[in-house]
């Protein structure tokens, strides 16, 4: 992990399936809530700029054997709020093609501070 970290917020600030805009240097993040995990991501959508983390938190569809789909990963996605792209929180991957990918930052938890590393 980088030596450059700095305190974002503290865990309370941030509900499960919640996300927190931060300013970190000269960076625009989002600090997310993943189920008790913390992420981090650079508040870009890799597509045209937009500010990727102000998009809904929410999950997606998958196709099943039939004829049906099912909802999964809910609150594991961020969808940006100009053109729908879809990124998994934790990695990043843009759902439709996984080698597109939003910055992500490590993040640590210490004490109750939400540390990201950038």
């Amino acid at each position: 992990m980088s030596e450059n970290k700095i305190i974002a917020c503290k865990t309370h600030e941030v509900a499960p399936g919640q996300q927190k805009i931060v300013q970190l240097d000269r960076f625009s993040v989002g600090v997310f809530n993943v189920d008790g995990e913390f992420h981090a991501l650079l508040n870009v959508c890799p597509h045209k700029g937009a500010a990727l983390c102000e998009g809904p938190v929410c999950g997606t569809t998958a196709a099943t054997d039939g004829r049906d789909f099912t909802y999964c990963k809910d609150k594991a996605l961020v969808r940006c709020a100009w053109h729908g792209w879809e990124f998994d929180i934790k990695s990043g991957e843009f759902l439709v093609d996984p080698s597109i990918k939003a910055k992500t930052f490590a993040v640590s938890v210490e004490g109750e501070d939400v540390v990201v590393h950038l």
